[in-house]
């Protein structure tokens, strides 16, 4: 039976068929593998970089230009305007003659619409003012000291599905004159502001009195359809001997501005019209420079300067050193070299256009500070701009009329407006902020990525400031000085962590650990202090012990003897805390710190480190663990019949042979503490300030991704920055790991002969 077995047993010979056919099975499962193995890295690979270049589609329209495009040209009887409209499909044009003509017309070939007849004054029309562009309001000022306020409306029906826009004219004081100057005195500035519970109107009379009026309209409790109307009333005598040339109340009829044709600007306060107040008085143009033209940017808190040597700037009030309010001005434009004859701001963006004397157009974001294009026009022209922003009207004093559609999707983003310090509306200085979104139409967006980036780091860098020594020298004592039973849980065990949900540590560290924190901030604090006093003071003690006593515990299990002196510190230090608390912080660390100008919140980043630590030491534990214990045990017993001591041969032997890995195993946790979303999302407040305080809160890229992406608007530029923001992220962990396989490498190549 065993001769039978042996025989049957015997290997075929090299040259037999049956060897043949197994070398050849052999070889081509050897070539699937290969070219499976190497498809599948190219497919890896491949995904990577078409993920690359889809971030990079999606991002690379924000930093694209303007551009026009003619849609129609005709020409129309000219009748002298002083100012033009378009409404939001670009269909309907609106324009007012300087006698008090208005005429509506059709933006394709030209054709009237609507001739409505203004009921004017008997006296010469003296002056005209248009309202801020969205609440659609004008008004017209004689000489005998009346004014006309009147405001435009459109009308959409869809009858047989055909979208119809019906013009007409409103009067918000009602069809008739309002005598604004009781000395019934030519009225040669006039502004106007109007909303549905208050108009107001602002006039220079020929004898140099600023006169003010404010119509306040107070609705019925009992009935909707019946109001009063409430007039208040008052006048400056102004001192000013030169000629005043512009005047502007803001769209919340608070603020009022009045320059001269020397360049100084006079502020007023006018949120009581009864008692208005002067702000300051400055000169805003160098001598010899004149302003020409005083726009409202939209939103009313920002004016634009417009001057005779083409520049633009823009101004708006700020608090100074001692807490008052003064003008300041921002930034500048400088692309154009006319004097600028029209501004005409977006409806509801941070943007304009203006044209100078030459015929030259800009288009400018001011929280960008971009100029998105700059290219001729038409001379002599008034021009308007549509709600959607995307379609311009111009006329020329000879009645040329052209209508322009605007390609321009992203003028809000910039460099600079996301790397930099910008100095945004009703801020006090330059700042880096995030703030996307608003309830408001003509909310200022703040693109900043400066602090997701720091709070991307900054949370980082507390994580890995937790988990790389504890992982590290863990890892160390486990493969080089533990027992192999002991390592057989120990490892499995710290492994096995790994599989925790992050968002379950998340609402853990956000609903449990934080409160805990907050409340024993002392003992926290004792714990990191007292924990390696106690360790090392302990392994001291174990050296002093008789011979006997620390033979009794097998080699490689020392270890065991640290937890119940780390339970003990832990118990302690939390039962100390309330005394350390009441006896150095009176009572509360919180407080005291907030006292001592340390910003505290609860959700931190000492939360966040911990936490997020405890995630990330699992992974570098693993890998580093490995790299050690994967040292040639002939390096370590040669080390060892040489004369080194164990911590000699792991200092100089052991560590520097698994360099490499220990360098990969803590870029891995690097780039998974980089990119973890769920714990900085659950446990840090999202506050997106720039402090590398312990005790402050931040918001790092990828939780702002995972909170804002849903929603935000498709193609929009919030849309495209977040995946500009994930490009930021892919490309982080891209030359983290590139750097870390370079160093890698170097280190392998330069410890691989020992």
């Amino acid at each position: 039976m065993v001769e039978h077995a042996l025989k049957n047993s015997v290997l075929p010979a090299a040259g037999s068929p049956i060897a043949i056919r197994r070398r050849r099975w052999r070889e081509l499962k050897d070539r699937m593998a290969r070219y499976g193995v190497a498809a599948g890295g190219m497919t890896v690979i491949f995904a990577i970089v078409l993920i690359f270049f889809y971030l990079l589609y999606v991002v690379l329209p924000l930093f694209s230009g303007a551009d026009l495009e003619t849609e129609a040209e005709f020409s129309v009887e000219e009748h002298s305007t002083v100012h033009l409209t378009l409404n939001e499909y670009n269909n309907v044009g609106l324009s007012l003659g300087k006698q008090g003509q208005i005429r509506f017309f059709d933006t394709e070939d030209g054709h009237t619409l609507l001739t409505p007849q203004l009921p004017l004054s008997d006296s010469d029309v003296s002056s005209f003012s248009p309202g801020a562009s969205p609440t659609g309001v004008f008004a017209y000022g004689f000489a005998g000291g009346q004014a006309l306020v009147f405001k435009q409306k459109y009308k959409i029906s869809y009858p047989n599905d055909v979208r119809t826009v019906t013009p007409s004219i409103e009067y918000p004081l009602g069809d008739a004159v309002v005598q604004l100057d009781p000395q019934a005195q030519l009225l040669e500035l006039l502004s106007v502001q109007s909303n549905d519970g208050q108009t107001t109107l602002a006039a220079v009379t020929a004898d140099k009195r600023l006169v003010l009026t404010s119509f306040l309209r107070e609705e019925s409790f009992m009935d909707e359809d019946e109001f009063t109307v409430e007039t208040l009333t008052s006048e400056i005598a102004l001192t000013s001997t030169s000629q005043l040339t512009q005047l502007a109340i803001d769209i919340d009829q608070r603020e009022l501005y009045l320059i001269d044709d020397q360049g100084v600007i006079a502020y007023y306060d006018i949120s009581d019209i009864a008692n208005p107040t002067l702000v300051q008085r400055l000169t805003i143009v160098p001598e010899g420079v004149q302003v020409t033209t005083l726009e409202f940017l939209t939103g009313g808190i920002s004016i634009l300067v417009g001057r005779s040597d083409g520049q633009i700037d823009q101004w708006f009030p700020v608090r100074d050193s001692d807490n008052k309010i003064v003008l300041h001005n921002v930034r500048s434009f400088h692309q154009q070299s006319s004097p600028i004859t029209v501004i005409a701001a977006e409806y509801a963006r941070k943007g304009f256009l203006a044209l100078d004397e030459s015929g030259q157009l800009g288009l400018y974001h001011t929280t960008a500070e971009r100029t998105l294009l700059v290219e001729p026009l038409a001379e002599n022209a008034v021009m308007a701009i549509s709600p959607r922003a995307n379609g311009l009207l111009s006329m020329t004093e000879a009645g040329q009329v052209k209508l322009l559609a605007i390609d321009n999707e992203h003028p809000d983003v910039s460099w600079h407006s996301l790397w930099e310090k910008v100095w945004y509306e009703s801020r006090d200085k330059p700042e880096h902020i995030w703030q996307s979104s608003s309830a408001s139409n003509d909310f200022e967006p703040k693109f900043g990525l400066t602090p997701l980036v720091f709070g991307t780091l900054k949370a980082a860098f507390y994580a890995m400031a937790i988990a790389v020594p504890l992982a590290i020298f863990g890892a160390i004592y486990t493969a080089y000085f533990m027992s192999a039973s002991m390592r057989k849980i120990v490892k499995p065990t710290i492994e096995i962590m790994e599989a925790l949900p992050t968002v379950i540590l998340g609402f853990l560290a956000g609903l449990w650990l934080a409160p805990i924190v907050e409340g024993n901030l002392p003992g926290v604090f004792s714990i990191f202090i007292l924990m390696p006093i106690m360790i090392l003071l302990t392994a001291w003690s174990w050296t002093k012990l008789p011979e006997k006593l620390r033979e009794r515990i097998p080699d490689g299990w020392e270890a065991a003897i640290l937890v119940p002196v780390v339970i003990l510190v832990g118990v302690v230090s939390m039962m100390m805390s309330p005394y350390l608390e009441m006896w150095l912080f009176g009572n509360n660390m919180p407080e005291w710190l907030n006292a001592h100008g340390i910003g505290f919140d609860q959700r931190n980043s000492l939360v966040v480190g911990m936490v997020m630590g405890f995630a990330v030491i699992p992974t570098i534990f693993s890998i580093t663990e490995d790299a050690i214990f994967g040292v040639p045990k002939h390096l370590t017993i040669g080390s060892l019949a040489l004369g080194a001591t164990p911590w000699q041969t792991l200092t100089r032997v052991v560590i520097l042979t698994a360099s490499p890995g220990i360098f990969s195993a803590i870029m891995i946790g690097l780039g998974r503490a980089v990119g973890e979303t769920m714990i900085v999302l659950m446990a840090t407040g999202n506050t997106p300030i720039m402090d590398f305080n312990i005790f402050e809160g931040f918001r790092a890229l990828s939780a702002n991704i995972a909170v804002e992406m849903p929603e935000a608007e498709v193609a929009s530029s919030h849309y495209r920055v977040l995946f500009l923001a994930a490009l930021v992220l892919f490309m982080a962990t891209f030359i983290f790991n590139t750097v870390a396989e370079v160093v890698r490498q170097r280190l392998r190549n330069k410890y691989s002969s020992l």
